[in-house]
């Protein structure tokens, strides 16, 4: 499998390539050479097979000739090994709870494979990578947990001062080895293009062996497709495939989605949930995109007002309007929204809900009271614990502290405050910080 540039101005490169690349030499995201048709009878039987197998079976097509398939199977084994429960709501209303991770957060699987690809080529070579990746929440956390001390590799994580959760912060924040936690005073959209920056600067790319571990790299992006599959290995009304609701922010889960159902994979409808931050809501009613400054939200992982992996999902759907919004409805919820949704999902359903599944459950609730013959399923990306004073305001519910997060609130965090100017986070990488 090649992968080639959405700039399309430099050669195509192989999965390896792309993984300790991140981003092309011309700006672009890379993206695959073409997209792999799913054998009908494994889809048929998915329900036989565990996650290890299909999520080798997903993924080999993408990592042909850059891993080996016995290497892959393990990588694949340790990047699922924990549950990925669908969990009944309503009659017609379904949960995929995607935090039973170690950072119980659905970034867990995307962080994992690419920290285990990462390991494995680096022992390719003697020069160190660094992985340099900006998060709006949940990425961070995962990131430090899946590359701690992975050898080879220096993790640099950049976060925006104040908008994230507490527990969001412990998490990226008090690992130390080789993670680095820069606190940028500033937004996601900010320290998002710091990281686009840096990848074009010629002086720090001849100093550091660089590498993104955001969703525009192909190793965080790809294996979110599993997801999906197993999904769907759990749906029993196998006539009828659902609608299945994603909450967006940088939209790479989303065109993840929309990758495996190309591929094959049998969904109705997809829905991208969006807080405040809609600028793709706006392009789904109007065909117009015009991305904006993110708007903070108590769903804030969802926080993006300019999604890198917008322009992989027209690529997929060769920038047709009319296409992608066949396959895509686009809903905004706003805070009170969510907080309702919180609070309905508690009172009368008797689940508990993070911020940002609670979106998806009030867009997926919303398109199911037009279509009422419909069945769906919403992501629940995170654990509720995340967010408790959110959770709490809208449910009265103290949420439960796992036992990881106890542990979290022992620990002292670490990190450096930096402007939320690329010229900053250049000089910390040009230094001798880590």
């Amino acid at each position: 499998m090649k992968y080639y540039s959405l700039n399309r101005n430099t050669p195509d490169v192989d999965f390896k390539t792309a993984t300790l690349k991140g981003q092309a030499p011309d700006k672009g995201l890379y993206f695959p050479e073409s997209i792999p048709s799913v054998d009908k009878a494994f889809l048929q039987n998915l329900p036989g097979f565990s996650h290890e197998e299909i999520g080798f079976r997903v993924m080999r097509p993408y990592t042909q000739d850059s891993i080996p398939d016995d290497v892959l199977f393990r990588m694949i084994t340790e990047t699922v090994a924990f549950p990925f429960p669908l969990v009944r709501v309503t009659d017609n209303i379904y949960s995929l709870e995607l935090f039973h991770g170690p950072t119980l957060a659905f970034k867990d699987v995307g962080a994992r494979f690419m920290s285990r690809c990462l390991g494995y080529f680096s022992r390719e070579k003697d020069v160190r990578t660094t992985v340099l990746v900006a998060t709006s929440g949940d990425t961070g956390g995962a990131v430090a947990s899946g590359f701690l001390g992975v050898e080879g590799v220096d993790v640099v994580i950049l976060y925006p001062s104040g908008k994230v959760s507490p527990v969001q912060e412990l998490q990226l924040t008090t690992c130390e080895k080789n993670i680095t936690a820069l606190e940028v005073a500033g937004s996601f959209d900010d320290c998002q293009a710091m990281v686009k920056e840096a990848f074009m600067d010629a002086e720090l790319m001849a100093r550091r062996n660089l590498t993104s571990a955001n969703s525009i790299n192909v190793a965080r992006w790809l294996p979110q497709q599993l997801y999906y599959f197993f999904a769907l290995r759990q749906w029993t009304d196998a006539g009828h495939p659902p609608v299945i609701a994603v909450p967006s922010g940088n939209l790479g889960n989303l065109c993840a989605g929309l990758l495996a159902h190309v591929s094959g994979l049998p969904v109705n409808h997809f829905i991208a949930a969006c807080n405040s931050n809609d600028a793709v809501v706006d392009y789904l009613l109007s065909g117009n995109y015009h991305p904006r400054q993110a708007t903070p939200t108590i769903s804030n992982a969802m926080d993006v007002g300019n999604p890198s992996n917008f322009v992989r999902i027209l690529e997929l759907f060769g920038k047709d309007h009319r296409q992608i919004t066949s396959h895509i409805s686009g809903y905004r919820v706003t805070d009170t929204q969510t907080m309702k949704a919180l609070h309905d999902l508690y009172h009368q359903h008797g689940y508990i809900a993070d911020p940002h599944g609670a979106v998806g459950y009030d867009a997926l609730e919303t398109y199911l009271s037009h279509h009422p013959d419909q069945k769906g399923i919403f992501l629940e990306t995170a654990h509720p614990v995340k967010f408790p004073d959110t959770v709490e305001a809208a449910t009265g519910l103290k949420v439960p502290t796992p036992e990881q997060v106890r542990e979290l609130f022992s620990k002292q965090k670490k990190s450096i405050l930096i402007r939320p100017e690329f010229a900053a986070l250049k000089e910390v990488l040009m230094g001798s910080v880590f």
